[in-house]
């Protein structure tokens, strides 16, 4: 199962700015758990960015997404999308087993 995670600033940049070194963290501590696959900002930077997870279940990312410093002070807001793959390219089909 993936999860695409959609983040959408709800706030201006001054509010935003003091939580981006704990989203760095947040991002970081995922990545090295291997849950998080990609992350990066949106173009325009200003509309949020986007997250590509894996490796847990609907709960389980929804709970994640909460741990985000960015949601827990009010500042942004995720939109979740899972699904499941259909096809997937054969460089990323080792990292989607589900011991991946």
């Amino acid at each position: 199962m993936l999860h695409l995670l959609r983040l959408h600033l709800t706030a201006p940049e001054e509010a935003v700015a003091p939580h981006v070194p704990g989203h760095v963290a947040y991002l970081e501590r995922h990545h090295a758990r291997g849950t998080f696959l990609l992350s990066g900002q949106t173009v325009p930077a200003e509309d949020g960015g986007a997250i590509l997870a894996h490796g847990t279940d609907r709960a389980g990312i929804e709970r994640i997404a909460t741990e985000d410093p960015f949601v827990a002070h009010g500042v942004a807001e995720y939109v979740i999308t899972t699904l499941t793959p259909g096809r997937v390219h054969p460089a990323l089909a080792p990292l989607l087993t589900e011991d991946g």
